[in-house]
Parts: structure tokens; C-alpha cells; sequence
């Protein structure tokens, strides 16, 4: 009797299915957090030159591993979500003062302007001009850490804020910033220019600031004059061949598409009166269909459709995306460029990377920086979870900044040299 009461022994089996499932776990994990990829140096695509040879010897970041943090640093979706949440860790509080400057359509522009904390290694006067990404501000926290690293290396900083983006700044005229809009980053970059005689610039941009910046650079020789360099960090370069990859899930893309356009909407529905009230004189284009349209919008195409490319004329979205975009502005650029983007950003698709590196390829001028992670904008370093307060991309736009000084100060010593052996003679 007893030994029909036994329970049957199958503890094989059962520890098999177990183990199965604890393989099928780990599985997931080493491939979801992209264990199994290297760490390395940011691939390099330059043409060999006296500039790019001092460059390469004037920052080590160039040229050392990237080491991103070892449980989650490799994915770029983390990279990015950390970013997105979290901006930065133990974000600090530069002190900077407000500026307020009309626009020739009534619009007003603002820019928070910080001084520099130290005297710069050269002992020059040097503003950083520097343009976030899309619908931030100063008061971001990746933009707050970047300044603070910045002030703290002698670089007066001065931080657009993007048309609309402050929810404390109310909209003076029915125009938000766009995709490629440069008339607020001019004025500022011609407010510094004018206040500080002496001063230089090196100008920088983030996601679609780097857009921003690079096309201001190229639409006039003029707005070079007094820069020094330009970084742009993590842009896509082209709106027109971005716009279908951003419409794939191929890694998550529709997803981060729908995230910035439902970011995008409650923006502008907060300037609804302004942009869409009845006694506003906005564009003729514009209408109070588009503001219906704009409440079922899950794509910032759709949202550029219906509403950005009218506040600027734009007949169709081909054409403000074409006109819009940096790419045709890039070669018009003669000052060192630094175009920095992530092999793992999940939002720039690797087929519109061709386009840095074609230019870096052509252009001594033009040097592309490539790491294999970083997400977008997150480059965060660290051990193993824990994430240090300053980014790779902080520490490597300082250091680029101070090389480029360091080496447009030698050239002027050279000069100033030269000039005095001729007079001798």
C-alpha cells in the first residue's frame, strides 16, 4: 500500500525545465543589454592633416576606449531612456542671467547667458554659443551639467531657448521653433558678438541643434567670422531621408517617434490661443483644421505637415524638409567641425551616417567622431550600474574646444612671428 502512495520522482525534468528557463532569461538579457559587444575607441573618419594630427594629440578621447557602464551601458535604448528621464545624475545649478530679444516678426527669443567660473587655458575671452535639442532649453539638466563643466574650464556659455519650449515664457508671435529655423540662434550669436567686441565663439548643438547650428553656419560666410569651431552632437543631417526610417519599428523608431510628436503636441497646445485664436494674425495656411489634425497626430511628421512648415511659408513637407536640413549647408562650413554621433542611436538610422562621413572624407576641416555606444545624447560612462555626473560627450566637446583654441593661439603666435623676422629684414 505504501508503495503506491509514493509521489513519482521527476525532479530531471523538472530542474531541465528550469534551467531552460533561466537560459531563455539570460538570453534575453545579454542580447536586450548588448552584452556581447565591445568596448573600443571611437571609430575616426578625418582627412590627414596638421590639424587633424594636433587634434589627435590634444585629446585623448579621440583616441581612448569609450567604456560605457558594464550592466546597461551597452544598449543605446537605455542610453537614450536614461537620458530622456533621468538628463543627468546629481544635475547642478548654473547661476545665469535671462535675455530677452524682439524679433523683426514680434516673436521673442530668449537665451540664458553664463559666466565663466575660471580663466580659460589660453587666457582668451571664449563663448560657447550653444544650441539644445528639439523643445529644450537651458534649464535641462544635460544642457545645466554641460554648462557647469564648461564655466568651470574658463567658456563664457550662452544657451538658447528654443521658441515656446520655456512653459514660463508665453509666445509673442504665432511662431514656434522648427527644424531648421535659425533666426533666434543668430540674433543671440549677433547679441554676443556685439556685447563682447573681443570675445571668440565655438559653437555647439545637440540633436536637432546640431542641425540648427550647422545650417547657420553655411548660410553666410559672415556668421563664421569670429567662430572658432563647431561640434554638433548626435543630429540626423538630412529631415527628407531621416523621415521614413523614422516612420519603422525597426528599433523602436515609430515608438520614439510617437514619445516626441505626443512631447510636441502638448507644446503647442499650450500656445494654442496664440497660434490659433481667432483675433491672431497668423499664417493663411494655418487654420483651425490643423489644430483638429493636430490633436490625432502620432508622428512629428504629421504634426510638421499640418503645422511647423506653415509657420514659414512651406508649400508641402518635401520642400520645408529640404530646405530645412543642414545638408546643403555643410560644405559651405570652413571652420574645424566636429560631428559626433552614436553607432547605437536608436533614432538616427545608420544610412544617413554616409552623409558625415562623406564630408569628413572630402573636407580637412571635418572630422566625424563614431563611438559604438552612447544612445542618443545619453554617452554616459561609469563602473558598472552606477553612471558618473559628467558624460563622455561633456568631456569630449570641452577638450575639443580647448585643442581648437590651443591651436588657432599657436598659428596666431607663429604668425605674429613671422611678421616680425619680415619687418626686421
Amino acid at each position: 500500500m505504501s508503495v503506491m502512495l509514493e509521489t513519482p520522482e521527476l525532479p530531471a525534468v523538472f530542474d531541465g525545465v528550469k534551467l531552460a528557463a533561466v537560459a531563455a532569461v539570460l538570453y534575453v538579457i545579454v542580447r536586450c543589454l548588448n552584452l556581447k559587444s565591445p568596448t573600443a575607441p571611437p571609430e575616426l573618419i578625418y582627412q590627414d592633416s596638421a590639424l587633424s594630427r594636433f587634434l589627435l594629440k590634444s585629446c585623448p578621447l579621440l583616441t581612448r576606449e569609450y567604456i560605457p557602464p558594464l550592466i546597461w551601458g551597452k544598449s543605446g535604448h537605455i542610453q537614450t531612456a536614461l537620458y530622456g528621464k533621468m538628463g543627468r545624475v546629481r544635475s547642478p545649478h548654473p547661476y545665469g542671467h535671462r535675455k530677452y530679444l524682439t524679433m523683426p516678426d514680434g516673436a521673442t527669443a530668449t537665451f540664458d547667458l553664463f559666466e565663466p567660473q575660471s580663466e580659460h587655458c589660453t587666457g582668451e575671452d571664449v563663448t560657447m554659443v550653444i544650441c539644445p535639442g528639439i523643445a529644450n532649453h537651458s534649464e535641462k539638466q544635460y544642457i545645466r551639467t554641460f554648462v557647469d563643466y564648461a564655466q568651470k574650464n574658463g567658456y563664457r556659455c550662452a544657451v538658447l531657448n528654443h521658441l515656446g519650449a520655456l512653459p514660463n515664457i508665453e509666445l509673442t508671435s504665432p511662431r514656434m521653433f522648427t527644424y531648421g529655423c535659425t533666426w533666434e540662434f543668430g540674433a543671440m550669436v549677433n547679441y554676443i558678438k556685439k556685447t563682447y567686441p573681443q570675445t571668440q565663439l565655438v559653437v555647439v548643438g545637440f540633436s536637432l541643434g546640431g542641425n540648427i547650428v550647422c545650417k547657420y553656419l553655411g548660410e553666410s560666410q559672415a556668421n563664421q567670422e569670429r567662430v572658432l569651431c563647431c561640434v554638433s552632437v548626435c543630429q540626423g543631417y538630412s529631415a527628407l531621408r531621416a523621415q521614413e526610417t523614422f516612420m519603422q519599428w525597426d528599433q523602436c523608431r515609430r515608438f520614439y517617434n510617437f514619445l516626441m510628436a505626443d512631447n510636441m503636441k502638448k507644446i503647442i497646445l499650450s500656445h494654442r490661443q496664440v497660434l490659433f485664436g481667432d483675433n491672431v494674425k497668423k499664417p493663411q495656411s494655418l487654420s483651425d483644421a490643423d489644430l483638429s489634425k493636430l490633436y490625432t497626430a502620432t508622428s512629428l511628421m504629421q504634426i510638421d505637415d499640418n503645422v511647423m512648415r506653415k509657420f514659414h511659408g512651406y508649400s508641402s513637407l518635401k520642400e520645408y524638409y529640404e530646405e530645412e536640413s543642414c545638408l546643403h549647408y555643410l560644405h559651405r562650413i570652413y571652420v574645424p567641425l566636429l560631428l559626433v554621433n552614436a553607432a547605437d542611436d536608436p533614432l538616427v538610422h545608420e544610412s544617413l551616417l554616409s552623409i558625415p562621413r562623406a564630408l569628413s572624407e572630402k573636407r580637412e576641416n571635418v572630422m566625424h567622431v563614431l563611438p559604438l555606444h552612447g544612445g542618443h545624447l545619453g554617452f554616459f560612462e561609469g563602473s558598472v550600474l552606477f553612471p558618473e555626473p559628467l558624460t563622455w560627450m561633456d568631456k569630449l566637446v570641452v577638450q575639443y574646444a580647448n585643442a581648437i583654441c590651443q591651436w588657432e593661439k599657436t598659428k596666431s603666435h607663429c604668425s605674429d612671428t613671422e611678421q616680425a623676422v619680415s619687418g626686421q629684414e
